[in-house]
């Protein structure tokens, strides 16, 4: 079955990975921090779109896909970028750290933990592609 980004079975299937690999839970026992993605309108994805995932020592606790803004109101990070950015990571076309540090993926957070936590940031991306089958 294709997992399609952007999609709700897209990020269930990301929280199940992170949940599930040996490997990320080792790299991110240390890190804590929710996140939001804030993948803005370009190509085929025609309006704004959020995904939230509350990360934690290694483990994604929760995730929601378009969730209400006031109930996440200041997560530790916020990844915004267009839909074509987010989608070249996603397919190994754009490396994550080269996006964070030309800005065609803002971050909006301590850009200095991101920085001390780099294996955590990697890792996460490649769960991450290993979930996306397909894009919108």
């Amino acid at each position: 079955m294709a997992v399609i980004f952007p999609s709700p079975e897209w990020l269930k299937s990301l929280e199940e990975k992170l949940n599930s690999d040996a490997r990320y839970n080792q790299i991110a026992r240390n890190w804590e921090g929710d996140l939001l993605f804030d993948i803005l309108p370009e190509g085929s994805l025609k309006e704004s779109l959020t995904m939230y995932l509350d990360l934690w020592h290694g483990k994604c606790r929760a995730v929601e896909y378009a969730p209400d803004s006031a109930k996440h109101a200041k997560p530790a990070f916020i990844l915004r970028s267009p839909y074509n950015n987010f989608t070249s990571i996603l397919l190994g076309k754009l490396d994550p750290m080269t996006a964070m540090m030309t800005s065609k993926l803002k971050v909006e957070g301590s850009l200095g933990y991101m920085m001390r936590n780099v294996p955590t940031v990697l890792d996460f991306v490649r769960c991450a592609r290993e979930v996306t089958t397909d894009i919108l």
